[in-house]
């Protein structure tokens, strides 16, 4: 999960950021509009990553109600 977090964020992170860039060009919008509208977006994902990252019940819930 904290391996998945950080990849969706860095995926959409000026400068290697491939698919800000691609969704971009298909878009046809700049990349000032497009980070203006996606900053609220990364406070959330990265509240998400803290809480995954340092308390593990949030991500182990799941297996645990599996039984795995």
């Amino acid at each position: 999960m904290i391996m998945l977090l950080n990849l969706g964020i860095g995926l959409l992170t000026p400068p290697v950021g491939a698919t800000l860039f691609v969704g971009c060009a298909v878009g046809k919008v700049s990349m000032q509009e497009v980070m203006r509208g996606i900053w609220p977006f990364y406070g959330v994902m990265f509240v998400v990553l803290m809480l995954v990252t340092y308390v593990p019940a949030i991500s182990l819930w799941l297996p645990r109600l599996l039984g795995l």
